[in-house]
């Protein structure tokens, strides 16, 4: 019988920074298929950019084990109000809508299953996770368009995730449909202003 997959939530800069070592194994096998694969300097970069990634405000990382074994694992943070995360999508969106606070808005930065462990729910649970308790507008994340990443953007979109647009964040970059999932507004506490 295969072992019960768990799931860890590491909340914080030093809890998130620390896992790195536990997860990096499973982003060079999931990074090392198409359409994902960019070369070995990927590793390094990813590697780097996580790194900063833990010192943003509300960073949460989920790891999903079978036994030891890391199977998965998602990752993301708020919104900075100085975010140009919407500057790079192609699509004109309202002033309002593209308005940060720091707290307005989550991003998804990585969600990834190992390929012997896909279609048996394991995203829909890191997901869950990664979102469960978060007082937040809308989540927001990037995906690969289809055809190359079907299975990812129909999970998406079954989760209830919309397109907005599509972004180019840097020159080397391949091209992403942005997306968003807006969340019940209820449940974001009000500030006092």
């Amino acid at each position: 019988m295969p072992a019960e997959v768990t799931y860890e939530l590491h909340e914080g800069p030093q809890a998130a920074a620390a896992q790195l070592d536990a997860f990096l194994p499973a982003y060079e096998e999931v990074y090392a298929d198409p359409p994902y694969s960019e070369g070995p300097s990927d590793v390094a970069q990813f590697m780097e950019h996580y790194l900063r990634h833990t010192q943003r405000p509300g960073i949460r990382l989920v790891i999903a084990r079978a036994g030891e074994e890391v199977v998965g694992f998602a990752y993301g943070y708020f919104l900075p109000p100085e975010s140009g995360w919407w500057t790079n999508v192609d699509q004109p969106l309202a002033e309002d809508f593209t308005r940060e606070d720091g707290a307005r808005t989550w991003v998804i930065l990585e969600l990834a299953v190992r390929k012997p462990w896909r279609r048996q729910g394991i995203a829909a649970a890191l997901h869950a996770k990664l979102l469960e308790g978060l007082a937040v507008e809308r989540v927001t994340l990037t995906v690969r368009p289809e055809p190359e990443a079907a299975a990812a953007q129909s999970a998406y979109a079954s989760w209830g995730y919309r397109p907005v647009g599509t972004a180019h964040p840097w020159p080397d970059a391949p091209f992403y449909t942005t997306m968003v999932l807006e969340l019940a507004a209820a449940s974001r506490p009000v500030r006092a202003t």
